[in-house]
């Protein structure tokens, strides 16, 4: 169950997922994020406050195999406003 499931599908959705690719593409906006829970494509906005940090963690991952907490910027969205351990 997300953490937006348990509080009535309201505010943040927080998931535990674990990273399959990381797509930087130059001309975009945002890099593409693929996670081996879901079939969905998810973005990580550049100009989103913890950019950097959350796709050094998100690289980290990518290279350990291991899962992060994401947080989606709406529940059931695609675009990720956070990731953290």
């Amino acid at each position: 169950m997300s953490r937006s499931e348990a509080n009535g599908g309201e505010g943040p959705e927080a998931r535990r997922m674990t990273i399959a690719n990381i797509r930087e593409l130059e001309s975009a906006d945002y890099v593409e994020l693929v996670f081996l829970e879901s079939a969905r494509f998810y973005r990580l906005p550049r100009d989103s406050k913890d950019f950097a940090k959350s796709l050094n963690l998100l690289q980290e991952a990518l290279t350990e195999n291991r899962s992060l907490t994401v947080v989606l910027a709406a529940p059931n969205g695609d675009v990720i406003a956070r990731v953290q351990n």
